[in-house]
């Protein structure tokens, strides 16, 4: 693995993604309910496969090349 780059104290952060965008990923490919904080060891950790993690990592690509593309197209 290599090893990452330190981020430059003026690095700006990436923007951040829109939360109905996130629920609907954790909802569909993690079976995963809410992304809200209810205060529950029981509710707030999930068991999740690694398929479902590389599913929700393939469906939040996807969704930034698509953000990406119709900023681009405006």
């Amino acid at each position: 693995m290599t090893p990452r780059k330190p981020r430059t104290a003026n690095a700006s952060k990436p923007a951040q993604a829109p939360a109905e965008t996130l629920e609907r990923i954790a909802r569909e490919e993690m079976s995963i309910e809410t992304l809200e904080k209810r205060w529950s060891d029981s509710l707030d950790f999930h068991n999740v496969s690694v398929w479902g993690v590389k599913a929700a990592l393939e469906a939040a690509y996807q969704a930034g090349l698509n953000a990406a593309s119709t900023a681009r197209s405006k």
